[in-house]
């Protein structure tokens, strides 16, 4: 039998080949390899009882030996039985005093066992959280919560391990429950990261930001604020980065590969930009998940907010920054407005701060505006906005501190029309005529308000048209203390609307009078235009005749004298009628309440919505979007400072904003200079035209030499030639056949 010939890579003896034998062969090599653990078992004994003692050329040869076994740990289950524990020993006893090359190796060897299955998470993650909360080391400390984050995002890619995440989230409510330890500052940091990537979205995880919330610690109470405040808003952002990431344009690699020459590896990376193209489409088009927000899922808001406003606002001990203050006040003020909660005291702890002089005063009144709703008693409020109007509206006060008092004022009173009284808003609306545009524009926000809202409170002149008819006509009604409107289907009065001015259309039409009597209109057809009949889906009517109106009879002889009378009572009702020139209400709430919605009623409604959705698009008054505002966005002090800001501005800020948005350029360019100079930073190449120009003379003077040369028939083919490629698209001819 020849001598088989030994390759190069055999003849390299090392680890690296060792490994690539074990792997391959397990069972041939298990010699070696028990040879190589017997090496590393004696090794690990002399790190374990002195990790300082050892030698660097030791400690190299440990790491490598661990590698090894890592990467091959799957293969030799019964001989590896121990490794897991033995590493786990090394890293929690001399964390601190190991060598931070030998202490990296260790975690990343754990992590590559999870990996191969060998342990699991729950075997994994209470070592790693229990080094985080304790090594002194700050880069262990980044390193581990790296693989916390990174093994929990893989434990629930396919589906939720509830097993997993409970463990964790037991450990991290332990460390949150020790009001005055800074560690708790992780476990914040942990919730907040594992939320922001919709990995842990039920209410276990708000419970420990809630305990987190009430912690002695600044920092923990902050971060633990935030993610009640910025949660959403933080998911949003992350979800727009990581679609930004994964973009691939198909049509760019098509191209490319079109352009160069056609590969195995060209087709393996069209393969895959198609394939991670279609995985977005199928997670575009994918069932969302249901996206409810940290504020609906706490369990007790009433007694929370109790507790955050008795801790840290009004305990005088309380030695919070300002900015942390207000960021709790914020939280408070928005749970009580999103879950109408009734916190009486904190409307009395905005009074010493309402004032000018007070730093940030502009998100105390925002604040305030949050936690204002219709089940607030309104005298309370009314105590709050006369303090607003005497500290800060008055002809004596600077133009911004009106605006912003006013626009506080507006805010607050949106959403309870209550708490203004008479005389403080007929003097506050009179500011509508003052000269500053802020000041002028607040002021007008505050009658458009109670043009809608309450307009019996305005004057006569101040009403307008719409508030003056709708008082007379009684649709305009100022809502009672704790009222709450019925729930009611979307663009109903719409539909009711259309359908009664289809049926007095009918009636024109055919020369009906149009006041007929109730019975008159429930015979009349319901046939519309439309090429239904919404009679044929409507269930028949329970109610009796006896249950309805009363029935008109015929009078007798002896009962016919009084008629006259009746009739001039009637002349005189009628006459009343026409001169107020009102119309009797819709009452959609009828059409709800007696009768079923067929298809195509849902269709029209459906119609209409979108009709309606159209025109308030188009313009109009945004006075409703803006009172439309979900609770969830708060209102910051932004807002209440918006109307100030609309001042004439400078010629530096106008400078500014017509810069805003564009590439920064030193000297002047033309436009073509600036694409060009944007294309080259985007990578993309120039035409051949482009590139002719900047070809070298040198290059092209044979050719121009060659081109005198020719004969006038060599001349006439080549002309010829270029005639028929410019016809059939060019050299390429894109696509076009010959």
């Amino acid at each position: 039998m020849p001598k088989r010939k030994v390759t190069a890579a055999e003849k390299v003896e090392g680890l690296a080949i060792l490994q690539w034998k074990l792997r391959k062969d397990p069972l041939a090599y298990q010699s070696e390899f028990i040879e190589l653990w017997q090496h590393f078992d004696s090794a690990r004994e002399r790190v374990l009882a002195d990790p300082l003692g050892v030698d660097g050329e030791s400690l190299a040869t440990f790491r490598e030996h661990m590698d090894l076994i890592a990467h091959c740990a799957e293969k030799y289950p019964d001989i590896t039985a121990t490794f897991p524990d033995s590493l786990r020993d090394i890293l929690t006893a001399h964390h601190a005093t190991l060598d931070p090359a030998l202490r990296e190796k260790i975690v990343t060897s754990l992590s590559l066992l999870r990996r191969k299955e060998v342990i699991d998470s729950a075997y994994l993650l209470p070592i790693f959280w229990s080094i985080l909360i304790s090594t002194p080391s700050k880069t262990l400390r980044a390193l581990l919560y790296q693989k916390i984050i990174s093994d929990v995002r893989e434990t629930n890619t396919r589906a939720k391990n509830h097993k997993v995440n409970r463990t964790l989230q037991q450990a991290l409510y332990n460390l949150v429950m020790d009001k005055s330890t800074p560690k708790a500052l992780w476990a914040v940091k942990v919730v907040r990261d594992l939320w922001r990537r919709r990995i842990w979205d039920d209410a276990k995880p708000v419970d420990i930001m809630r305990q987190a919330a009430m912690s002695d610690d600044h920092k923990t109470v902050g971060s633990a604020v935030k993610f009640f405040l910025g949660s959403d808003k933080e998911r949003e952002e992350y979800e727009d980065e990581s679609s930004d990431e994964e973009a691939v344009d198909v049509r760019k690699v098509k191209h490319q590969i079109g352009i160069n020459k056609k590969t195995k590896k060209s087709k393996k990376i069209l393969e895959k930009a198609t394939e991670k193209v279609k995985r977005q489409e199928r997670k575009k088009n994918a069932n969302q998940q249901l996206n409810f927000s940290a504020l609906h899922l706490l369990l007790d808001p009433q007694g929370f907010c109790e507790s955050l406003f008795e801790k840290h606002l009004q305990n005088k001990k309380s030695r919070l920054p300002l900015d942390t203050k207000l960021d709790i006040l914020q939280l408070v003020t928005r749970l009580v407005g999103l879950h109408k909660l009734t916190i009486l005291p904190l409307y009395s702890y905005f009074t010493s701060h309402l004032t000018p002089r007070q730093q940030s005063v502009t998100s105390f009144m925002a604040s305030l505006a949050q936690a204002t709703h219709s089940l607030v008693p309104p005298e309370t409020i009314e105590v709050l906005l006369q303090k607003i109007a005497n500290e800060f509206v008055s002809e004596a006060s600077n133009v911004e501190v009106c605006a912003a008092g006013i626009n506080a004022i507006r805010e607050i009173c949106a959403r309870q029309p209550l708490a203004m009284n008479e005389t403080l808003l007929q003097d506050l609306v009179e500011y509508r005529k003052s000269k500053d545009k802020g000041v002028s524009m607040a002021a007008r926000g505050l009658l458009s308000l109670y043009r809608e809202k309450g307009a019996e409170m305005l004057r006569k002149k101040d009403r307008g048209k719409d508030a003056t008819i709708g008082l007379r006509s009684g649709d305009l009604k100022q809502q009672m203390f704790g009222e709450e409107q019925v729930g009611e289907i979307e663009g109903l009065e719409l539909l009711a609307k259309w359908k009664e001015e289809q049926k007095k259309r009918k009636q024109a039409e055919k020369g009906a009078p149009e006041d007929l009597g109730a019975t008159e209109k429930n015979e009349e057809g319901d046939e519309d235009d439309d090429g239904y009949n919404s009679s044929d889906w409507e269930v028949a009517s329970t109610d009796s005749d006896e249950s309805g109106d009363w029935i008109r009879v015929a009078e007798s002889d002896d009962e016919g004298e009084p008629e006259p009378k009746k009739r001039k009572v009637d002349d005189d009702e009628a006459d009343e009628k026409e001169d107020g020139e009102t119309e009797e209400p819709i009452d959609f709430m009828k059409l709800a309440t007696t009768q079923l919605l067929t298809p195509a009623d849902l269709a029209k409604l459906k119609e209409l919505r979108l009709e309606a959705s159209i025109n308030k698009a188009m313009g109009g008054n945004k006075r409703k979007e803006l009172e439309a505002r979900h609770m969830e966005e708060g209102l910051t002090a932004e807002q209440i400072e918006a109307p100030a800001k609309l001042r004439k501005s400078t010629k530096e800020e106008r400078v500014a904003l017509a810069r805003e948005g564009k590439p920064d350029r030193e000297e002047h360019k033309s436009t073509s200079a600036i694409r060009k100079s944007k294309k080259e930073a985007e990578g993309k190449s120039t035409t051949n035209r482009e590139k002719a120009r900047k070809k070298n003379f040198l290059m092209t003077l044979g050719k121009a030499k060659s081109k005198q040369k020719r004969s006038l028939v060599t001349t006439r083919n080549v002309l010829k030639a270029h005639i028929e490629r410019s016809k059939s698209g060019g050299r390429r001819r894109n696509g076009q056949s010959k």
